[in-house]
């Protein structure tokens, strides 16, 4: 019986070959779930009943000689994602009684392939700062990192082997980092957001939460691809992220330390972490400061996510302002005011980057970033910063955020690749690479 830290690559086999049946996995999560949920708080929606079902059904499609490549694994889904059998609440009580009457395009997508919908992950409200319940299980005194807080705290405490999340600035990345997990967020476009509550069209990623790389490009590799529904994504060639995670890169990669405008906001030991970093990969890593121009990304990014939250939750404001946050009220209140101009601008800058970063990624196969400050925040009242992501999201460039790096507290601090936009396997494979370098 694989225990429940096996990986998902593996537990997959084990399930094809009739070793172990979805429903003892799903039973071993759930017995993991009574365990720690308590403390962890990562679940809105969890019904044990209803995923054992499931996971019987994926047994009874297994004996019929149906398998798909996620066959019974459980996946926890955060809770903006529109689940028929489950509630979606978004963070607000706004929403709680909102009927999904179909499920999202990501979950059509993991029961096609088999997967376990374990239950809805917490996020924070509408998917913005302030914070659900959700503590972080390395230290519960500390934040799990937001909006995708549930899925980054189940999957780091092995509630679930692998979770789905979003990430409109720094969501994935951050939480990833924060609670020392594989944290993936796609080339903007690759993974459909189709019936997932939306903060902004032009910001709005999916991105997923594993405990390695294999994994996070195991479950990636089902959710991509085309969907009319979601205007953004494109009739690319899927990227076969699971090779290229197995794959060494045919010669050793040269990364880009990019020295960003807030570098000052790093914590002392995440610095030192770096450092060491870079000493480890001398003549495989260049210094870079970017042009000045880049500084305004931050400024850019706040302009079209809040003039966006303006429109996407004008009912909800209208409605039931006094039911908001202030954080939430406050960022709608700005949006407004925005003038279109400095709106178009602000979308205008992303092709001026991208084009940039075009040239930049001739010379270099990746950025080495900062994922986060530092270790978690102290406190549950703040879910941290997510400028280090910034940068990447406003572009819609693909990042990972790898478990490299250990704090003054021994918690774990992430470090960040990104490659050019829709070269995610070449992502997938420096990942691989870097983490060998670093670990051995």
């Amino acid at each position: 019986m694989p225990s429940i830290k096996t990986s998902a690559v593996e537990m997959v086999k084990a399930i094809k070959k009739g070793e172990v049946s979805s429903e003892e996995v799903v039973k071993s999560y759930i017995e993991q779930i009574k365990k720690k949920e308590k403390d962890v708080e990562a679940f809105q929606f969890f019904d044990e009943e209803l995923a054992i079902a499931q996971a019987k059904k994926l047994d009874a499609l297994h004996q019929a000689g149906q398998h798909g490549d996620l066959h019974g694994i459980p996946v926890g889904v955060k809770d903006i994602f529109d689940t028929v059998d489950m509630p979606t609440e978004d963070g607000t009580e706004i929403h709680k009684n909102n009927p999904s009457l179909n499920d999202c395009t990501v979950v059509s997508k993991l029961k096609q392939a088999g997967a376990v919908i374990m239950g809805k992950t917490v996020t924070t409200e509408l998917a913005y700062y302030s914070p659900g319940k959700t503590k972080n299980p390395h230290d519960l005194s500390r934040t799990p990192g937001g909006s995708s807080s549930g899925s980054a705290s189940a999957v780091a405490s092995h509630m679930v082997p692998l979770a789905v999340g979003s990430q409109t600035n720094g969501s994935v990345i951050r939480s990833a980092s924060y609670c020392g997990v594989v944290g993936y967020k796609p080339t903007k476009g690759l993974i459909s957001r189709h019936l997932v509550m939306q903060i902004s069209r032009t910001l709005d990623h999916v991105g997923i939460f594993a405990n390695t790389i294999e994994d996070a490009a195991l479950i990636s590799e089902q959710l991509i691809g085309y969907d009319k529904q979601d205007p953004d994504t494109s009739l690319n060639p899927k990227p076969k992220l699971l090779n290229a995670s197995k794959e060494k890169p045919p010669m050793e990669p040269l990364l880009a330390y990019i020295k960003l405008p807030f570098m000052d906001k790093l914590d002392e030991d995440a610095c030192e972490g770096f450092k060491e970093v870079k000493d480890e990969l001398k003549g495989k890593i260049d210094e870079i400061e970017l042009p000045a121009g880049f500084g305004k990304i931050p400024e850019w990014h706040k302009i079209i996510m809040e003039s966006d939250m303006a429109s996407s939750f004008s009912e909800e404001y209208k409605k039931s302002k006094n039911k908001l946050s202030n954080k939430v009220v406050e960022a709608i209140e700005r949006g407004m005011k925005y003038t279109s101009m400095e709106y178009n601008n602000a979308l205008s800058q992303i092709d001026v980057a991208n084009a940039y970063f075009k040239q930049f990624f001739h010379d270099y196969d990746a950025i080495l970033t900062p994922s986060a400050n530092g270790e978690a925040t102290q406190g549950l009242e703040s879910t941290g910063d997510p400028i280090f992501s910034t940068v990447w999201t406003y572009c819609g460039m693909p990042s990972i955020s790898l478990p490299l790096l250990q704090g003054k507290n021994k918690l774990p601090i992430g470090i960040q690749l990104v490659s050019s936009l829709y070269d995610d396997e070449r992502l997938f494979r420096n990942a691989s690479w870097l983490t060998s370098k670093i670990k051995t």
